[in-house]
C-alpha cells in the first residue's frame, strides 16, 4: 500500500487499519512502534447523533454538523483488530477505553480528561483513556471549548486538543515513534511532528486524510517561509 502522504517522518495511509497492518507486513510481536496513541470509533453512532453533531451550532464544525449514513462511528473495531493493534506497539493509550473494556486487559493506569463543564449538558463531562502504563490514574484538565477558542474550527467531530495529546506523549517520554490507526484530522500526527517524533496515521475516510495533510503542511509553512 502506497502512502497517502509521507514527509519529515510523518506517514499517512488512506484505508482500513486492518488492511494497512497486513500490507505493511506488521506481524504479531514485532512491536515496530513505541506507542499506540489513538481514539477509535466507539460504536455509539455519534456521527449522526444530535448530541454530537450540534445542529443548534452549525459553525462548530468546519464541514457542517451532518455526516453520511454508515460513517465512522457505526461500530467498534473488531476484537481481532484491537488485539493486532496492541501487538504492534510497546505502550498504548486508547481514548474511549471504557467502550472497549471487554477487549483490553485490566489496567490501573487510566487517564481522565476533565472538560470543565459548569452545568449539565448532553455531553460527557470527561473522557477516559485506557493505557498499558503501570501508574496511578492521572487527570488532565482543559475546557472542551479550548479547541474552538479564538474563532478556530473543529474539523473532526471528536477532535482532541493538541494540548491533551502532548500530555499523553508526556506519559511515555521514551517514545520516539507513534501509531494512530484512527487518526481523524491528524491531531496525533501534528503533535508528534511538532515534538520531533516519527508517526504513522491511518484513516478510512479520504476527507480526513486530506484534512490531516493540510494541517501538517500548514504547520510546516512558517519554517519553509523563514528558510
Amino acid at each position: 500500500m502506497r502512502p497517502y502522504y509521507e514527509h519529515a517522518g510523518i506517514t499517512i495511509y488512506h484505508g482500513d487499519a486492518a488492511d494497512v497492518l497486513e500490507s505493511l507486513g506488521l506481524h504479531w510481536g514485532d512491536k515496530p512502534f513505541d506507542l499506540l496513541l489513538t481514539d477509535p470509533p466507539y460504536g455509539i453512532d455519534c456521527a449522526r447523533a444530535i448530541h454530537c453533531t450540534k445542529p443548534s451550532r452549525p459553525n462548530t464544525y468546519k464541514f457542517g454538523p451532518k455526516y453520511e449514513s454508515g460513517a465512522w462511528d457505526d461500530s467498534r473495531p473488531a476484537p481481532d483488530l484491537m488485539a493486532a493493534l496492541l501487538a504492534v506497539a510497546r505502550q498504548h493509550i486508547i481514548w474511549g477505553g471504557n467502550y472497549f473494556a471487554d477487549m483490553l486487559p485490566p489496567s490501573r493506569g487510566w487517564l481522565f480528561w476533565d472538560k470543565l463543564f459548569e452545568h449539565t449538558t448532553n455531553f460527557s463531562h470527561g473522557e477516559l483513556a485506557w493505557t498499558s502504563l503501570d501508574q496511578r490514574l492521572m487527570k488532565f484538565t482543559l475546557s472542551s471549548k479550548a479547541e474552538t477558542a479564538g474563532g478556530k474550527y473543529r474539523e473532526h467531530p471528536t477532535q482532541k486538543p493538541e494540548a491533551l495529546i502532548e500530555w499523553c506523549f508526556g506519559m511515555v517520554p521514551s517514545a520516539r515513534s507513534v501509531f494512530d490507526p484512527f487518526m481523524g484530522s491528524g491531531t496525533t500526527l501534528a503533535t508528534a511532528k511538532r515534538l520531533g517524533l516519527t508517526a504513522v496515521g491511518v484513516d478510512l475516510e479520504e476527507r480526513y486524510c486530506e484534512m490531516a495533510v493540510r494541517r501538517l503542511r500548514q504547520e510546516a509553512l512558517p519554517l519553509e517561509m523563514s528558510s
